[in-house]
């Protein structure tokens, strides 16, 4: 098999440049890679637009998936070239579940409490709705706590929202039921419970690594990332 292309999916509230640590660790190693655009409008919207931009791609390709962006993957993961799933302190639904189900099961985050709702008007294109961010004043303790405070304190103003109702939108397909999957619980995270993550790997049948990470884990430990990755594109062959 050929090397996979690396196609990186951004969560919440984060844009593709959440993971240029990792993006340039992977060029500089000669690994393809592209860290994808997310709009953060709707769960299938968004997955139909990685899907389509995962099947131009020559090859076989490891997706990876952070935060919100393993909600997406685990729909846009059945494009027919991918050969691979990673999530990160990511969302591993089952068909027909959404966001809030899964987290309800579970004692809730940090994050309920310090995200904000901002409404956003009608399109042409799209009806009207709400965009959640998080309070500025509590993104670092949020999801940033081990990253450095001047890149926290940016990230905190230059947020990509996710509109509210991609909490609740369900997935129609599992895509980890027919690829090898890894996973990376961040045992610090208070933005996605470690019990989310872990229940939904485990549901997954993934193979598991443990991290002392914040949410924000491809900038707090870039190179455990890059290992993982790395790890994964070894057992591909």
């Amino acid at each position: 098999m050929p090397t996979p292309t690396v196609v990186l999916v951004h969560g919440a509230f984060t844009d593709a440049s959440s993971y240029q640590p990792v993006t340039k660790g992977l060029l500089d190693s000669g690994i393809p890679v592209v860290a994808v655009a997310v709009p953060n409008r709707s769960l299938l919207g968004d997955a139909a637009l990685v899907r389509a931009f995962v099947e131009t791609v020559e090859g076989p390709v490891l997706l990876v998936g952070h935060s919100y962006g393993g909600a997406i993957i685990t729909e846009a993961g059945n494009a027919s070239n991918v050969a691979a799933l990673l999530y990160l302190a990511g969302y591993a639904l089952a068909e027909g579940e959404s966001l809030a189900q899964l987290q309800r099961q579970f004692p809730d985050s940090n994050l309920p409490d310090a995200l904000t709702q901002t409404p956003f008007p009608a399109t042409t294109h799209a009806p009207a709705g709400v965009d959640v961010s998080v309070d500025p004043a509590k993104f670092a303790s949020v999801l940033a706590a081990d990253v450095d405070p001047g890149v926290a304190s940016v990230l905190a103003v230059s947020q990509r929202p996710l509109a509210a109702s991609a909490f609740t939108e369900p997935a129609t397909s599992a895509a980890w039921r027919t690829r090898p999957t890894w996973a990376v619980v961040c045992t610090a995270d208070h933005g996605i419970s470690p019990q989310v993550q872990r229940f939904g790997y485990e549901r997954a049948g993934a193979t598991i690594r443990e991290v002392d990470s914040s949410h924000l884990v491809m900038l707090s430990q870039p190179a455990f990332v890059i290992d993982t990755i790395r790890e994964i594109l070894g057992a591909l062959g």
